[in-house]
């Protein structure tokens, strides 16, 4: 994968670095949700439901899966008590979906393991370099134009 002929041989590319990152905190979030007994994309689901109560074509956006992928995943998560669908009020056909109380303790005890072994992982840097690793990776995720 290194195409970056100027870099040292041992130096991994931008795209290794990246995706082994990516992998690694992919694992972190595998093993909080084992504990929890939640797969990562209802990890990511719980997550965009703490701050806002989007509709399910909202919620397949953010999770970039077809409707009925959400549909299913919004039901197993409502038989668990950890979301619950609210009618939309400007389409009364629809539904939006709000996390409960449960989910919301559930979400915050996920929330607080995750962040520990993200600052375990990132111990290796001086503050400085987070403060720089916190605003590249804000840079890359914010919206393009």
């Amino acid at each position: 994968m290194n195409n970056d002929r100027t870099s040292n041989k041992n130096d991994p590319s931008i795209v290794d670095g990246l995706v082994q990152l990516s992998f690694l905190i992919q694992s972190i979030l595998g093993r909080v949700g084992a504990i929890h007994n939640l797969s990562v994309i209802q990890i990511r689901l719980l997550g965009i439901l703490r701050d806002r109560e989007p509709s399910m074509l909202q919620l397949a956006q953010h999770l970039n899966l077809d409707k009925s992928s959400v549909s299913g995943l919004v039901d197993r998560a409502e038989r668990r008590g950890l979301v619950e669908r609210t009618t939309c009020p400007s389409d009364r056909r629809g539904f939006n979906v709000r996390i409960t109380s449960a989910g919301q303790q559930l979400v915050h005890e996920a929330a607080e393991e995750i962040e520990r072994q993200v600052n375990a992982i990132t111990e290796v840097l001086a503050p400085a370099e987070r403060s720089v690793l916190t605003s590249l990776a804000t840079k890359i995720l914010s919206p393009r134009e």
